[in-house]
């Protein structure tokens, strides 16, 4: 019994300590970054000009090291950003909040759009986790604060600094694609509302064309004349942006089809009839 109780408890040890291992800094995350950037420039957007790839890692280390992991502001970004170069293509800007599955799915089939995840800067340090120690510089690889823990995250500081460039960034016609089958579609507390809309340039936008796309499955919680998307037009409108609204895109739901093709919606008309 003594020996089972040990053996439980030692490997009850062995999860925690992998857990937070987990929300630690992400293993290897030099190798990571700098691996990404000469991928992006090299082979996936080799016309994107000169970038230095050991300036971007130290520019961002130099944002958050030594400092206390919640206590990171969107400011101390500014140089690795001012770094980085790229120019964003007018009409090209495909904004999104919940609805992060077909928007890749989407770039990818057509080639028509960029998200934040396409530019350089979103590309290098996508889906990745890092914090410091207070008063020394080196990464804690045990444990960062989540997101929700305090306001100056390093990791969220990070993205809203890369959400406010890639909206400032934008011109032309700019695309928003929100998520009709829940509540709340455009959330206060998305990056979408709180940075991205407010950072778009109506001198640079001619248009915000918004999206709305139901899932095949349902339910239909909100629409172009309906629940917080209402919100959006009107925060647009106060803005001063002209704007379109279109209800499930016919392309959106041929995109889903290909993941559900026996969903009644998706059935093709046979011997001529529909």
């Amino acid at each position: 019994m003594a020996k089972t109780v040990i053996g439980v408890v030692a490997l009850l040890v062995l999860m925690i300590e992998g857990f937070q291992a987990d929300i630690g800094t992400t293993k290897n995350l030099q190798e990571i970054v700098i691996g990404r950037c000469y991928n992006y420039i090299r082979t996936i957007n080799p016309s994107i000009g000169r970038n230095d790839c050991n300036d971007i890692w130290l520019r961002f280390l130099d944002a958050f090291l030594g400092k206390d992991p919640c206590d990171v502001p969107v400011r101390d970004y500014d140089q690795l950003f001012s770094t980085v170069q790229q120019t964003i293509p007018c009409n090209k800007v495909l904004l999104w909040s919940k609805t992060r599955d077909i928007v890749q799915s989407y770039s990818a089939v057509t080639h028509r759009f960029m998200t934040l995840d396409d530019t350089f800067i979103g590309y290098l340090f996508n889906a990745l986790t890092w914090c410091g120690k207070k008063s020394k510089r080196e990464l804690d690889y045990n444990s960062c604060p989540d997101w929700s823990t305090c306001e100056n995250q390093p990791v969220a500081s990070f993205w809203k600094k890369a959400s406010e460039y890639f909206a400032e960034s934008a011109c032309g016609d700019v695309t928003v694609m929100l998520n009709g089958s829940i509540y709340n579609a455009f959330s206060n507390t998305s990056m979408l509302r709180s940075v991205e809309v407010q950072h778009l340039d109506p001198r640079k936008v001619s248009q915000v064309d918004i999206i709305v796309i139901n899932s095949l499955r349902g339910p239909i919680r909100e629409s172009c004349n309906s629940g917080s998307i209402v919100e959006l037009i009107q925060i647009l409108k106060h803005q001063g942006f002209r704007w379109t609204c279109t209800d499930n895109d016919k392309s959106l739901i041929i995109l889903q089809c290909v993941r559900d093709p026996n969903h009644p919606s998706c059935k093709i008309c046979n011997s001529m009839r529909c």
